[in-house]
């Protein structure tokens, strides 16, 4: 897949999506990067780090978040694409499920729209997102967390948003899927998914896992975000081993060591210890 200048063999790696919070009140690190300062500072780390994917999020989805307007998120998010753009060559994202805003970010030169709400939220995002020709990793997400049979209507969830980028003229091989960790999910169902991170590949699609950080780590380790590092490197190693493309995390070299000594083990049968 073609993200930005750059080809991504999803067939055989884990890569690293930078998580980069342009907000004042993301659940982790609000207000930490909302200056193009800052901002600057940590895009520079990201990479040199190793991001293969920087995501750009303008407002924050964490529970109980504050929506805000369209015209207020392209403010906040366009002048830090246009730093990252004039200064860096690293594919960029924008983390929205706002037709309007994925256009304008669309327009200032982004790489990939991710969707929290898989195409569900703003009925016109599947006809932007096909226009532009982009990848898009679409979430899986719904308005509560009552279910009869909790994987099966995941999937089936995730099987209309499929079908909605299909009709609307998506690409197959520009979708990246993603189980939706931390959304509409109590804490139990949130650990099932991590159990059952294989049985997603029955999409055929490329998968993202976003755990980093996450209350699902938080309530089992009892821990406060600014401690759940070795907790989010665990659900990495997972993802790897299950073979999903992305994982989307704030701490990077810490993730993608875990990645590469994660590989390094599952291709080691190529090596002749005769």
């Amino acid at each position: 897949m073609k993200i930005g200048s750059r080809e991504f063999d999803l067939r055989n790696n884990t890569y690293v999506m930078g998580i980069l919070n342009v907000t004042p009140d993301s659940f982790s690190d609000g207000g930490k990067y909302n200056n193009l300062d800052s901002a600057k500072v940590q895009v520079e780390k990201m990479i040199e780090e190793g991001v293969d994917v920087i995501d750009i999020g303008g407002e924050s989805t964490r529970p109980g978040y504050t929506m805000i307007s369209v015209q207020e998120e392209i403010d906040r998010i366009l002048p830090f694409v246009s730093m990252i753009k004039s200064n860096y060559d690293v594919p960029i994202s924008i983390d929205t499920y706002k037709s309007q805003v994925a256009e304008a970010a669309i327009d200032a030169g982004v790489d990939m729209i991710n969707d929290i709400w898989g195409l569900k939220k703003d009925p016109k995002m599947a006809k932007v997102i096909a226009k532009s020709g982009l990848a898009c990793c679409l979430v899986h997400n719904r308005v509560n967390t009552k279910y009869s049979d909790f994987l099966r209507e995941v999937f089936l969830d995730l099987e209309e948003t499929t079908r909605l980028a299909l009709e609307a003229g998506i690409s197959g091989d520009k979708i990246i899927l993603d189980p939706g960790i931390g959304f509409a999910k109590t804490y139990e169902q949130n650990l099932q998914v991590l159990h059952y991170l294989e049985d997603f590949h029955q999409f055929g699609y490329p998968m993202l896992l976003a755990a980093s950080r996450k209350s699902v780590i938080g309530n089992t380790l009892n821990l406060p975000v600014n401690e759940r590092v070795e907790g989010t490197i665990v659900t990495t190693v997972m993802a790897a081993m299950k073979h999903y493309s992305f994982v989307r995390v704030h701490d990077i070299i810490e993730n993608k060591r875990a990645i590469s000594m994660t590989e390094s083990i599952i291709n080691s049968s190529v090596f002749n210890i005769m």
